[in-house]
């Protein structure tokens, strides 16, 4: 067993169980903590998904800044794309796009490919080791370096921080 994931899966389990009752009775905090171990050890016992996780302060000052920004990216796609919904004259043009990335861990990659799929105006549809293909509602470049910069980099920069 993995203590780490162990801990990780604990936390997060337990944090959502809180979320969940929305209350610190002591009863339901042990109630919550008890399940939460149950299930961590039934389902966590051999994953080894937080294993590239870093548990820094610096990785959780990283994780924070990058909340932020994936916040405004999400802002100011949303806002582009009702734009171009409510102003049907502007051109699109949509494509499928490949990137790169530099990130080296499959839950930094996961999160990534997330967080490009989350935010309005872009899809990803495949991941191949460190390349990523995107759907992109207003292809702006058909070059991998450009389109990178423009879709990936902004994310890759804090989740190199957080997962390597």
């Amino acid at each position: 067993m993995k203590i780490k994931n162990i801990l990780v899966s604990f936390a997060i389990a337990f944090v959502f169980w809180i979320l969940l009752n929305n209350s610190f009775d002591p009863l339901l905090l042990g109630i919550g903590a008890g399940l939460s171990l149950i299930l961590t050890l039934i389902f966590c016992s051999r994953c080894d998904i937080f294993s590239e996780l870093k548990l820094t302060p610096q990785a959780f000052i990283f994780t924070i800044i990058y909340l932020f920004v994936f916040l405004f990216e999400l802002i100011k796609s949303n806002l582009d794309v009702a734009r171009r919904v409510i102003t049907p004259s502007l051109p699109i043009n949509p494509g499928i796009v490949e990137v790169k990335t530099k990130l080296k861990s499959r839950m930094g990659r996961m999160i990534l490919a997330n967080s490009i799929t989350l935010t309005p105006g872009t899809l990803t549809i495949d991941i191949q080791d460190d390349t990523l293909y995107i759907h992109w509602i207003d292809v702006k470049s058909e070059d991998i370096n450009e389109a990178t910069e423009q879709i990936v980099r902004k994310f890759e920069k804090y989740l190199e921080k957080i997962y390597g």
